[in-house]
This record gives C-alpha cells, sequence and structure tokens, in this order.
C-alpha cells in the first residue's frame, strides 16, 4: 500500500474526523471564552480592586534606553491567562459531567432479559407436558 494510500485511510477514518471538529470547535470556544474574560469578566473585576488594568499589570525588569525596548514581566497577561484557563477547565469539566450522568442513566435502564436456552425452552415444554398429565 503506497504512503498516500495509507495516509487516506487513516485519515477517513471516523476519529480522526471526529477529533478535526472537535479542535476546531475547541479553538472557536476557546477564543469566545477569551473574549468573556477580556472584555466582561475582567473589567469588573479590575474596576473593584481599584481601577486596575490586569493586561497592563506588569514589572519592568530594565528600563527603556535609546531605540532598545524595555524588558518588562507581564504578570497581568499571565493572569487573564489562567482565568481564561480555568473557565474553559470548568466548562469542559461541565460536559463532561453530563455526558458521564447520561452515560450513566442510560447504563442504569434494566436490560431485557437474555433469551432462553434451547435447553431452558425444551424442559419448559416437558414439564408444562408433565403438568398436563401427558
Amino acid at each position: 500500500m503506497s504512503m498516500m494510500k495509507e495516509f487516506k485511510t487513516f485519515a477517513m477514518r471516523g476519529n480522526v474526523m471526529d477529533m478535526a471538529v472537535g479542535i476546531i470547535i475547541g479553538g472557536a470556544f476557546g477564543k469566545i471564552v477569551a473574549s468573556f474574560v477580556k472584555d466582561i469578566l475582567m473589567p469588573p473585576l479590575g474596576l473593584l480592586l481599584g481601577n486596575v488594568n490586569f493586561t497592563a499589570l506588569s514589572i519592568t525588569l530594565k528600563e527603556a534606553v535609546g531605540e532598545t525596548a524595555a524588558i518588562t514581566l507581564n504578570y497581568g497577561i499571565f493572569i487573564q491567562t489562567v482565568v481564561d484557563f480555568l473557565i474553559i477547565a470548568f466548562a469542559i469539566f461541565m460536559m463532561i459531567k453530563g455526558m458521564n450522568s447520561m452515560k450513566k442513566k442510560e447504563e442504569e435502564k434494566p436490560a431485557a432479559p437474555p433469551a432462553p436456552s434451547a435447553q431452558e425452552v425444551l424442559l419448559t415444554e416437558i414439564r408444562d407436558l408433565l403438568k398436563q398429565g401427558r
């Protein structure tokens, strides 16, 4: 089998396609959460903490000299990224928890009893005949 055919077989598997769709949706979800944190959550939080703009929080390690830019440690952006991560992690946790709950309910449904074997059917017929007195 040529490498191209082998790759095509691999890429067209259901799991790979599902994973690709999940990655694309996850990327879009990440952008939505990042915007939620940056544009909706952090401004009121900054206001509560005394008009703090988290993206502007930094420590200057070395001042700018002439054309050379200042070297800064931007811990505010890191804080915002951590909040993004926590929200995404919580959303994924809730989704998995819901899926597990649905799966558990599905497993709790009583399964139909298995059909009796041929031996059991034959023995039942014999028992019924004996009860009838034959």
